[in-house]
């Protein structure tokens, strides 16, 4: 959840760790600070944003060139000057910045404290950093590096650290498990981040570390080995990313640049994934794990938050095309509940980061219980990408704003694609209408296109509800997730309580809520379930609710009853669950726009979710 920088070289390194800072805020911003060693340690840092940690060291001395940077979002004690990082071992020898858990920090704080160690924050990182010097004061055969692996053989929980020894002042030294951490490597210099994003202005040669991974880094090179001392192999990375793909350009927001990117995003996760005649569709990352997909007697589906709903739009497509069971788990319950698996399950985990927590763990369960475990995620190199026997890479790029919405558009385009190309071979579907299917897919981008040109239309109606208090959403069938999406969007950025429903529950509860101050969102594209859904929209209409209803083109029935009216183009039912979504993103940005909420950086919330 937090955001690690470092750098070893010849630089400055100031300015690389408070760009990085700024390219890594995303992941947490409660509190910030900054490490340099040129000489002495010289240490900064203080609750909230890095523009206030820029203000904070405007007239200190911060040439060096060697640092560690991190932006925090909090787990351990409240977001304040004292826990944020980085940290200081009680006798100034070690400093230290982390992302992740200690989950046994309270016993080795108390072994500590025994020990005669003191702490100045409430925070697990505070304990690893003494619990390192507390190693190194063992004795002179005892170096950094040694005093880091004994005290990481001894925690539990997750870790990405980097760790800066003030006796050994010309190395840096990194570690992960369950966190995830990249090395950038340059000429005569090293990089260090939780992900690409700010390493790409300088390098595009990237290492990513492995679980238990240690790396020892100085400017002729690193040495990698594991916590247990055994030699290990790196592999450098090339990676595609360019700076425009970190930068906002002309918007106001990420948030937004991002949702007008999807057009692009969503035909880039096809390309070169359906034939050039358009009569098949290639997956190359399922194609050794195929049959299993095939055989399989049911395939569960987990994922968390948006991956979750993009998770239950699959469930809709594969169990209606492919005719194969499907199951949709929150990946934090369904790695807890001793679910049961055999060998004949596949697993798909869905994840924009590759490294979510509970969907990590919960794959790690999954292959220990004989299943096929397959992963859908947007990162090249990820820990999913390495820990899943297949799988299929979205092409969202690097998403930046934390309420999630190209990843979503991505995600449901890859299912879309599983969906029929399970259905063809499992000879539940015609060369005609698979055909017909494929181009309906390729026809989206244009669509979504179409509807983003419409975005002050979007602007103005959601003008009318800004001062909302509470939002209803409705949907059926496969558009029943797109309302659960709109709501998640909606209740993430703008703080206005909101809840996603399926249509068809309304009279079972959520109905008494109705009355002339709720908006109530209604997806009602025209599908199988449209006249159900129109009654829906008669019942909110006769107890006086404010409807904005998701309508196709050319639907002139809902006029006289709903308030509002967001057109979608008319296409088949398997892709209105893509084009349904964009008008709700729109709305979702502009009613918090309106409300001057921090739209890029919502309170309480961080992008990757690396932690439970």
């Amino acid at each position: 959840m937090c955001g690690i920088i470092g750098y070893i070289g010849q630089e400055n390194v100031y300015p690389i760790l408070i760009q990085g800072l700024q390219r890594l805020e995303y992941r947490g911003y409660d509190s910030a600070g900054i490490a340099i060693l040129n000489g002495s340690l010289k240490v900064f840092k203080c609750k909230g944003r890095v523009s206030d940690l820029e203000q904070h060291v405007k007239d200190e001395d911060i040439s060096g060139t060697i640092g560690i940077g991190h932006t925090r979002w909090a787990t351990h004690g409240e977001p304040n000057d004292r826990n944020a990082h980085p940290h200081t071992s009680m006798n100034g020898k070690f400093v230290l910045v982390h992302n992740g858990i200690i989950e046994n920090h309270t016993e080795l704080k108390t072994d500590l404290m025994k020990n005669g160690f003191r702490f100045q924050s409430e925070t697990d990182t505070e304990v690893l950093v003494n619990l390192i010097e507390y190693f190194y004061s063992k004795g002179e055969a005892i170096d950094g590096e040694m005093a880091i692996r004994l005290a990481l053989s001894k925690v539990v929980g997750a870790y990405g650290i980097a760790v800066i020894c003030t006796k050994e002042k010309d190395q840096l030294i990194v570690a992960r498990k369950g966190s995830p951490l990249v090395i950038g490597v340059g000429e005569g210099s090293y990089f260090i981040a939780s992900d690409a994003s700010p390493i790409i202005p300088y390098t595009r040669n990237m290492i990513y570390l492995n679980d238990n991974d240690v790396a020892i880094i100085n400017r002729q090179g690193l040495i990698l080995k594991t916590v247990e001392n055994i030699p290990a192999v790196f592999n450098i990375t090339k990676v595609s990313m360019t700076i425009g793909e970190i930068e906002k350009g002309d918007f106001d927001h990420f948030m937004l640049k991002e949702i007008f990117e999807q057009p692009k995003i969503i035909e880039e996760t096809f390309r070169g994934r359906i034939t050039s005649d358009h009569s098949t569709i290639i997956l190359g990352g399922l194609m050794d794990v195929f049959p299993k997909l095939l055989s399989a007697q049911r395939i569960i589906i987990i994922g968390c938050g948006t991956s979750w709903h993009a998770a239950l739009v699959g469930e809709y497509l594969i169990e209606t095309y492919a005719r194969i069971p499907v199951e949709v788990e929150y990946a934090s319950e369904f790695r807890y509940r001793n679910p049961i698996l055999t060998n004949t399950d596949v697993v798909i985990a869905i994840s924009q980061s590759g490294e979510t927590a509970d969907t990590l763990a919960a794959i790690r369960m999954a292959k220990a219980n004989g299943a096929t475990v397959l992963g859908i995620c947007n990162v090249v190199g990820s820990t999913i990408a390495r820990e899943t026997e297949g799988g299929v890479f979205t092409h969202a790029g690097i998403e930046i704003g934390v309420a999630s919405t190209k990843a979503f558009t991505a995600q449901v385009t890859v299912l879309t694609l599983l969906a029929l190309k399970l259905a063809k071979e499992n000879e539940k579907m015609t060369q005609e209408t698979y055909q017909c299917l494929i181009q309906e897919l390729i026809n989206v981008p244009a669509k979504v296109q179409s509807i983003l040109q419409k975005h002050l239309h979007i602007k103005e109606v959601a003008s009318k509800y800004k001062k909302a208090t509470n939002a209803l959403y409705l949907g059926r069938g496969l558009l029943f997730p797109v309302a659960l999406e709109g709501a998640l969007k909606l209740k993430e950025i703008s703080y206005l309580h909101a809840e996603g429903y399926a249509a068809g529950e309304m009279k079972h509860g959520p109905i008494a809520l109705v009355d002339d101050n709720l908006p109530v969102v209604v997806v009602a594209a025209r599908d199988d379930y449209y006249t159900k859904i129109v009654s829906n929209i008669h019942e909110v209409k006769a107890r006086k609710g404010n409807i904005i209803a998701v309508v196709t083109e050319g639907d002139n029935n809902l006029n006289s009853l709903v308030n509002d009216l967001f057109e979608i183009p008319e296409s088949h039912p398997i892709v209105t669950p893509i084009l349904a979504i964009i008008p709700l993103q729109l709305f979702s940005y502009y009613i918090a726009v309106s409300r001057g909420c921090n739209v890029d950086q919502p309170r309480n919330l961080a992008k990757s979710v690396t932690v439970e």
